[in-house]
């Protein structure tokens, strides 16, 4: 575990790869950590410096008073660009981390080369559906949710033939602070950048679950629509499709950044 203190918290982070490669960063869904980009590391880690962090409020890092804020959260991965003296790196996130990838291409694209931006949408969820989900946490904890919220996480195929990721990730889960989670939710709640993404002009790529349904592909193909020249690929995945189509997303997230170095 390697910290640093950034923006009034200190960040748990971890770093791949060899020095003097390009950078990329990996920012984590909700309610995970970093450890879910294991599968995505390994394979980067020969051809680029990967860095990987818990966000605020999840993992190893530092559980500040809520609410958060999309921007605020954008700002922590500035920050720690800034503290660990990366002038410029491709970013990779998902769900939430993909929102907050949104956000950077339009406030901050000079630290950035591309953004890969995966089971995401410029608008997730509603004001009630996270306003009812908040009260939830509050009331029963982190087990309140859990089952709920891993099913939408893998298709059930995917959870007859890997128990153990389901029960890993499920843990994952479990062990989120309560408190950091709901300070996310909030940021998710109030964050609508519909509008906005129009903006970016970094080199684009969306990737979408086809069988996702906390952000649809539709949800996918409106961002991809909306980002001048952005590439779009569907996998046959629910919610978490780096893990469980590690495979050919991993493939895709590499043929993509090869590409981007390439130019």
């Amino acid at each position: 575990m390697t910290y640093i203190q950034i923006s009034g918290a200190r960040f748990n982070y971890r770093l791949d790869g060899s020095a003097g490669a390009p950078w990329v960063v990996l920012s984590n869904s909700l309610g995970t950590n970093l450890a879910m980009w294991d599968a995505q590391a390994s394979a980067l880690n020969e051809k680029f410096r990967v860095l990987r962090y818990d966000s605020r409020g999840h993992g190893r890092s530092d559980v500040t008073p809520g609410p958060y804020t999309i921007a605020g959260l954008g700002r922590d991965v500035i920050g720690l660009l800034d503290a660990l003296q990366i002038p410029i790196a491709h970013y990779c996130g998902l769900s939430i981390g993909g929102l907050i990838g949104q956000w950077l291409g339009i406030n901050a694209p000079k630290r950035f080369k591309s953004l890969t931006l995966c089971n995401t949408a410029a608008r997730i969820g509603t004001t009630d559906a996270w306003n009812t989900r908040i009260a939830a946490v509050r009331e029963g904890g982190m087990v309140a949710i859990a089952s709920g919220v891993v099913a939408r996480w893998f298709t059930e195929d995917f959870a007859k033939r890997a128990p153990e990721t389901m029960e890993a990730t499920r843990q994952m889960l479990l062990h989120s602070a309560p408190e950091g989670y709901v300070a996310t939710c909030a940021a998710l709640r109030d964050e609508d950048l519909r509008d906005a993404i129009a903006r970016v002009s970094l080199p684009t790529v969306v990737i979408s679950g086809s069988k996702d349904t906390s952000t649809t592909a539709v949800d996918g193909q409106f961002i991809a629509g909306k980002i001048p020249g952005a590439e779009y690929l569907e996998l046959d995945a629910a919610h978490l499709s780096n893990i469980e189509a590690a495979g050919p997303f991993t493939a895709a997230l590499l043929k993509f950044l090869e590409q981007q170095e390439a130019k």
